[in-house]
């Protein structure tokens, strides 16, 4: 085709789309460039100018850009679905009935401090939230499968969602706290938790590091792992309390009884194995205190320490591992120190009993402590 021929236009595809026009007038895909405006504005200008452009894009882009003030707005945002959300994994432990240890602690505590109704609410709710919350961590850091007799809350929610799940409920329970308008209650509060996850931290470097602890190292790490929370209910009590008494060397032989109790009745009790399985301590790899004291008696002997280190779950193997700690005499021992300690429980209590005003108040104490101990103390079949 010669060039006469040519169209004068260029060819157009049939399905381009037409052009537009601007606000301005100018046509969309056009060559007119907007020049920049040099020249200088005042203050008083430059602000009047601005504010209506903002006013302009408000008024003419509405379905797109939000009227809602974001940043002042974050609490009014939050709603109980939301939050219904982070507390699944909390929620579904607190419906799985416990031992219930500590607000019957509290209670018979109680009977000496005399707290104000509204004060005790409180750090009974603050110590139930911290302990479920905890609860939950440690079925992570342990790989725990089962929990008070059914799946442990990170098989059901996962794992992230069930430490995002307690470390909000950590950050609940001081909330609560602030109720209180004491400034003790939360240098109590932090130094107790501090303590307890010193412990916990000891507790899995042993357990990763296969490192068997001595026998007071472990009691040390289980008066801040296991003492801690005991330790934090009772201070918050006493910090609400008009008694001056203090009553901490009680609890802290309280937690070391609840633990090696634990310990004993983990390896040896069938209701303690429907509701957390077989020697759970074994397929954790823990060294619980049974388990230190077997080791140490042979320290030639690796056959426990190699079991430990497998992490099983064979239940012949396991039980293997329980009749070698039966063979040296672990089991034996371990309720002997159990009875030294619970002894010294009711010396302390018997000295409280004689200085109060009215005697027998540690009598409810007493009884906590005779339950703890009832199934370990309890003569072997």
């Amino acid at each position: 085709m010669t060039s006469e021929h040519l169209p004068s236009q260029p060819l157009q595809s049939p399905t381009a789309i037409p052009p537009r026009t601007s606000s301005t007038g100018v046509v969309s895909g056009g060559s007119a460039i907007k020049q920049p405006n040099l020249g200088s504005l005042s203050e008083s200008e430059w602000m009047s100018s601005l504010k209506k452009k903002q006013l302009s894009t408000t008024s003419k882009h509405g379905r797109n850009r939000s009227s809602f003030d974001w940043t002042m707005a974050k609490d009014s945002l939050w709603s109980q679905e939301k939050d219904h959300i982070l507390m699944g994994p909390y929620d579904y432990l607190t419906q799985q009935p416990g031992k219930d240890i500590r607000k019957q602690m509290i209670t018979a505590f109680n009977a000496l401090l005399n707290v104000p109704e509204a004060s005790l609410a409180i750090i009974t709710k603050v110590v139930t939230m911290l302990h479920t919350a905890s609860l939950l961590v440690d079925d992570v850091e342990d790989s725990s499968v089962l929990r008070r007799g059914v799946p442990v809350a990170h098989s059901i929610f996962g794992t992230a969602q069930t430490i995002n799940s307690a470390n909000y409920v950590y950050f609940l329970a001081l909330q609560e706290l602030q109720k209180l308008n004491n400034p003790a209650a939360i240098d109590i509060y932090t130094e107790e938790l501090l303590n307890l996850h010193r412990g916990q931290g000891l507790d899995l470097f042993w357990r990763d590091t296969l490192t068997c602890p001595t026998e007071d190292e472990y009691l040390e790490m289980v008066d801040n792992k296991t003492g801690g929370l005991f330790r934090l209910a009772v201070k918050l009590m006493q910090a609400e309390s008009d008694t001056h008494r203090n009553y901490v060397p009680l609890v802290n032989v309280l937690g070391l009884i609840f633990q090696v109790c634990d310990d004993y009745l983990n390896l040896s009790d069938t209701t303690y194995s429907k509701n957390k399985g077989l020697c759970e301590d074994l397929t954790e790899g823990k060294f619980s205190f049974p388990i230190i004291h077997s080791i140490r008696a042979n320290p030639s002997n690796v056959q426990l320490v190699n079991i430990l280190k497998q992490r099983t779950k064979d239940d012949e193997v396991k039980l293997y591992a329980v009749k070698y700690m039966e063979s040296t005499g672990s089991f034996s021992y371990t309720r002997k120190v159990v009875a030294l300690l619970r002894d010294k429980a009711y010396s302390i209590i018997d000295e409280i009993d004689g200085d109060a005003e009215e005697n027998k108040n540690g009598q409810l104490v007493r009884a906590i402590v005779e339950k703890i101990v009832e199934l370990t103390l309890k003569d072997p079949q």
